[in-house]
């Protein structure tokens, strides 16, 4: 990926005159990450191809600036984005990482639940974005229901039905869930969320401090958030026992975690194949 001419962009876009070292790191399936150090500064380089992902890191800047703007949580600064040839570049503040304290998981949660009470009347949101590498509809809609149905739900499962990782005939056991979704989500006004809040999407800065990275941001039910957190194994008591002081949770909300969950599943199937089948069956099957 990193071409001398891809390097030369990237210098252009940070205005810097010194080299630059760059240093390879791990992560995800879908973006080139890099260290960059250079004199007495350092930053994140995300690269990826404009073909494959179109306008990806334009949106997860917009989705960072949202966030940062509401000044409850730590965000990276976006330094700059920018494209040469068919590479788009994310250039961010990076994040030196420290202890995750008891402090820091309650930090978060009471941080988590100032954010989601950023709060409009309509779910959504104007631009669309990424979940993962599959785009992501943020079309507003006047209630959460509608628009977890017609822009989280259906379209996931018709792609796995189309992709043949979901029979027909699960598939339309999903109308039985639909009808009644209006119960288990009574109306409560659309959150600001983060919306892809597994384990790999935050970090703790050397203050102990939560940072959020790499989000899918749109307004939606503050439950597809928490739902998230326990994906993959879940966070720290503390975590969601702070969250609860500053944001009561309703009593159904373990029923409500459940549902939300169907749309990651469905993200991850889609993506990753059938290895996530069995979560969906499951779940679905209870409604």
């Amino acid at each position: 990926m990193l071409t001398a001419s891809l390097q030369s962009f990237i210098k252009q876009l940070l205005n810097e005159g010194a080299d630059l070292h760059f240093t390879p790191l791990g992560g995800g399936s879908i973006n080139h990450t890099y260290r960059i150090n250079s004199p007495g500064k350092k930053f994140l380089c995300k690269i990826n191809k404009f073909s494959s992902f179109p306008g990806m890191f334009e949106a997860e800047q917009a989705g960072l600036e949202l966030l940062a703007s509401q000044q409850v949580i730590r965000i990276p600064q976006v330094i700059a984005t920018g494209r040469t040839g068919d590479n788009q570049v994310l250039l961010l503040e990076w994040i030196e990482q420290g202890l995750r304290t008891e402090a820091f998981w309650t930090a978060f949660g009471e941080q988590l639940a100032a954010l989601h009470h950023v709060q409009q009347k309509q779910f959504g949101l104007p631009t669309d974005n990424y979940m993962g590498a599959l785009p992501q509809c943020n079309e507003p809609a006047a209630s959460w229901v509608d628009f977890f149905i017609q822009k989280r739900l259906q379209p996931q499962v018709k792609l796995a039905v189309d992709h043949h990782l979901l029979e027909p005939a699960l598939a339309s056991r999903f109308e039985k869930l639909y009808q009644q979704l209006p119960a288990i989500f009574p109306a409560e006004p659309a959150s600001l969320l983060h919306g892809d809040l597994w384990s790999g999407n935050f970090l703790c800065d050397e203050q102990q401090r939560p940072v959020l990275i790499d989000p899918a941001v749109y307004y939606g039910h503050r439950s597809m958030d928490l739902a998230m957190t326990t994906l993959f194994g879940g966070f720290d008591r503390l975590f969601y026992e702070s969250y609860q002081y500053h944001f009561s949770l309703p009593a159904n909300y373990l029923q409500q975690w459940e549902v939300c969950n169907l749309y990651p599943l469905l993200i991850h199937l889609n993506l990753f194949g059938k290895s996530y089948l069995a979560d969906i069956v499951n779940t679905i099957r209870r409604y």
